[in-house]
């Protein structure tokens, strides 16, 4: 039998299903699910002895009830300086999160193995025969690692122009890649096309919302390794924004309970090629703003592959917590990617080309206080971008 399990309930509609079934959004809307989860208090202290992973934070987590746990030892990682001798000493201090150390080289871990853990629940209960995902390629790798580990069958879509190193990476995990012509959006829609067939658990980090539970350890380990305050300032790219709400996630649970006086500014950054939520935050947009008559949304060229995404279906979310928290989006051209991949390789970090976004940002805009950047995927997965002005 299984465990009592949080519902999912629709944001904009209030419509709700059981977190065992298979319906992957929104009937009504066809809108992402949310959780109706209320997480619960923790203290500092009680961190100390225990499992070095993302499930330390049981109070936090949707679904914790239950052990064993799928995992791969992920989280906990390095928090280093970039600017600053010390953590909130000095004016303007950044510092990286090097989410690239994951256990398959991207932060998408946080909430893959949240899906993961889910899904081998139903599986075991009889209601599904194979997981599917698509991805640019970070989170379809990430799928693809926690299903092995969990014993489940995967399938992952993936552009056809995915990295070749990212492909090898599903491979090795034993999933099944399917590779679909054209873009990003391409690929979403065949992988939803395929959602609904029976014995389908679709892994969508977008569309689930115990991925956004997961990436939300992101900020309670900033919180832990800070000793109990949060950055003045959290920068995070955005694609289809789950890293950005998880953050607001867990900065609204530490403030509502008591364990933390400040609410950062949660600072978005997005690729100036592919920018769509940027532009809907600085016209004073509630959603996307609408393509011209007959035009389509679509992404032109960047090396940030991760976050080009055209219409994250998440976006009145997204511009929601940008704006509830303080915040701003910044955007950052080709060149200022390149350099910033190759400063940070200088100073001993091997990030890709969408991981750096964020340092490329506050290089550009540095902030006042202690400033965190995710360093979200390793450059081993992709290379060191070319040098030289990109043409789109």
């Amino acid at each position: 039998m299984l465990a009592p399990m949080t519902p999912y309930v629709c944001p904009r509609c209030a419509v709700s299903a059981p977190a065992d079934a298979l319906t992957w959004r929104c009937p009504r809307c066809r809108g992402p699910w949310d959780l109706d989860f209320t997480s619960a208090p923790m203290s500092l202290t009680s961190l100390a002895s225990r499992v070095n992973s993302l499930w330390r934070y049981e109070e936090a987590l949707p679904l914790a009830t239950e052990i064993p746990h799928v995992t791969l030892g992920e989280g906990r990682t390095p928090l280093v300086p970039l600017t600053g001798s010390a953590a909130g000493s000095g004016t303007g201090s950044i510092w990286a999160k090097l989410d690239f150390l994951m256990p398959t080289l991207s932060f998408k871990d946080r909430g893959a193995v949240m899906l993961a853990e889910l899904a081998r629940r139903l599986a075991r209960a009889g209601g599904v025969r194979r997981v599917l995902a698509d991805s640019s390629g970070n989170a379809g790798t990430a799928i693809a690692a926690y299903c092995a580990r969990a014993g489940l069958d995967c399938a992952v879509y993936v552009p056809e122009g995915t990295s070749p190193k990212k492909l090898e990476q599903i491979r090795a995990h034993g999933a099944l890649p399917t590779l679909v012509p054209g873009d990003r959006e391409a690929t979403a829609r065949a992988a939803r096309a395929a959602a609904d067939e029976p014995g389908t658990f679709y892994a969508s980090h977008v569309y689930n919302p115990h991925f956004l539970h997961g990436t939300k350890t992101y900020v309670y380990e900033l919180w832990e390794e800070l000793g109990g305050r949060l950055p003045d300032t959290i920068v995070v790219p955005v694609g289809n924004g789950t890293l950005l709400l998880g953050a607001a996630l867990a900065v609204d649970e530490l403030y509502r309970h008591g364990l933390t006086e400040t609410r950062p500014p949660l600072v978005a950054v997005q690729a100036e090629a592919v920018s769509p939520l940027a532009a809907a935050f600085h016209a004073g947009a509630d959603d996307l703003l609408a393509p011209a008559a007959g035009a389509q949304a679509t992404a032109r060229p960047t090396i940030a592959e991760g976050i080009a995404i055209p219409n994250p279906p998440r976006a009145r979310q997204i511009l929601r917590a940008v704006r509830a928290s303080g915040g701003t989006f910044l955007t950052v051209t080709e060149d200022q990617l390149r350099a910033a991949q190759q400063d940070l390789a200088r100073r001993g970090l091997f990030v890709e080309s969408t991981g750096v976004a964020c340092w490329a940002a506050v290089r550009a805009a540095p902030r006042p206080g202690l400033t965190v950047v995710p360093l979200c995927g390793a450059g081993a997965k992709t290379g060191l971008s070319p040098s030289g002005t990109h043409r789109a």
